[in-house]
């Protein structure tokens, strides 16, 4: 097992990736925009496997969500394929862990579940 990516929201995008690529040789993908919920991302990769997801929508601030606010808001593992997502997924609701979203195809293509973790803390579990 091994961490897939964290991700960030921030209010700037578009600095925060000028940032990562300038001075931590990131490199980025294509920008992704979700036109209904205004929502928009870069995976930002650094060594070919480890990637930092910075995030940002038009309705960011301070009075959203937990899960919409800067700062980290994720950790994901990928876990090398569906079932073993839908294995995972049992076994983290078995103990006791809520599944907050899927697991499910998202709108960039992931088959992903989101479980709460520890503390409230989300836990994205991917393929």
């Amino acid at each position: 097992m091994k961490i897939h990516h964290a991700a960030l929201y921030v209010r700037n995008l578009e600095a925060a990736k000028d940032f990562f690529c300038h001075y931590f040789s990131a490199k980025p993908s294509a920008l992704y925009h979700n036109q209904r919920t205004t929502f928009k991302s870069y995976f930002l990769h650094f060594d070919g496997t480890t990637a930092l997801e910075i995030m940002t929508r038009d309705d960011l601030s301070g009075d959203v969500p937990a899960d919409k606010t800067p700062g980290f808001t994720h950790l994901c593992f990928a876990l090398g394929s569906r079932e073993a997502v839908d294995a995972k997924v049992a076994q983290l609701q078995q103990g006791g862990f809520a599944l907050l979203n899927g697991p499910r195809v998202t709108g960039d293509g992931f088959y992903e579940a989101v479980i709460a973790g520890p503390e409230g803390n989300l836990i994205e579990l991917t393929v």
